[in-house]
């Protein structure tokens, strides 16, 4: 682990102490997300309510730059510089990205299956079409009991998909399933979700720093 990251998960308990039962599982789940990424893999991400626009947050920071100005590959840079005044633009204003998605959209698939189908395996079925053994699927339950992340969960194991919950205190069925469960240590749903952005956050801060360089402009 480089000693950027080092720093950005100690900032996290020296902030938040309270998190530092934590400290075990968030760095598991660092780990997890980051061999995804160095396989060429992708996360996902899901949650209900708040928890799905968290699952929304966490694709947005790893899709674009969250700390710091993140360059694009340089060989895609030079491709289309390459291409005239539009390709100098695109290389000149995008940003590098960690493949990411947010099971929380897609609104023409996940009505038509919840219509026709079964609601509570809308996210499973936005799973089966999109993941990949090696993938990392972050499930947000404040409770660990939401059914639809529960039947999303089981079929990423079922795929060799690794998974990240996170819940509150209390053991859970998510808890049980889950490869790695971080358990904000709150009971109340609006605390926990309070206790889920800071870790986020740091898991999303810790990614960038692994995989791009530090420009320091942003």
């Amino acid at each position: 682990m480089k000693e950027s990251v080092k720093n950005i998960f100690e900032e996290l308990f020296s902030r938040y102490p309270e998190l530092e039962e934590c400290r075990e599982s968030i760095l598991s789940a660092h780990n997890m997300i980051c061999g995804t990424y160095e396989n060429g893999g992708c996360l996902f991400a899901c949650g209900n309510g708040g928890s799905c626009s968290d699952s929304e947050h966490i694709i947005g920071e790893l899709l674009k730059s969250f700390k710091f100005k993140r360059k694009i590959n340089p060989i895609l840079a030079e491709k289309l510089y390459a291409m005239g005044d539009d390709g100098k633009a695109l290389a000149d204003t995008l940003e590098g990205s960690l493949p990411a998605v947010s099971l929380c959209g897609h609104g023409a698939l996940t009505t038509a299956f919840l219509n026709d189908t079964e609601p509570k395996m809308t996210f499973a079925q936005q799973l089966l079409g999109l993941g990949n053994a090696g993938d990392t699927l972050i499930v947000i339950s404040t409770s660990g009991n939401s059914e639809n992340c529960v039947y999303a969960a089981t079929l990423a194991k079922a795929m060799g998909i690794k998974t990240v919950a996170m819940t509150g205190k209390k053991e859970s069925k998510l808890s049980a399933l889950c490869d790695v469960t971080i358990k904000a240590p709150e009971y109340e749903t609006f605390k926990i979700q309070e206790k889920h952005l800071p870790i986020y956050h740091a898991l999303c801060a810790m990614a960038e720093e692994t995989f791009f360089e530090n420009t320091g402009r942003k």
